[in-house]
């Protein structure tokens, strides 16, 4: 009987292992996913702060240098 209850119970934390052992995977899975749409984002974030960054050297090489920049006006 001794040994009956014994297998029964090292069966049931067998189970519970192997129950949250699944849980972990998914969890796991799930985080990696997220790490990788974070990186696809950080990426694309990049590429646009670029791009952005560009323009505005483009722009600012486009002004005419000799032209005041924040020069007031005659009349004032």
């Amino acid at each position: 009987m001794a040994a009956e209850g014994s297998a029964k119970n090292a069966e049931g934390r067998l189970e519970e292992i192997e129950s949250k052992l699944a849980l972990a995977e998914d969890l796991l899975e799930s985080l990696n996913l997220t790490v990788y749409r974070q990186q696809q984002q950080i990426e694309r974030l990049e590429r646009a702060l670029l791009s952005v960054r560009e323009q505005v050297e483009a722009g600012a090489l486009a002004q005419d240098p000799a032209a005041p920049k924040h020069e007031l006006p005659p009349h004032y």
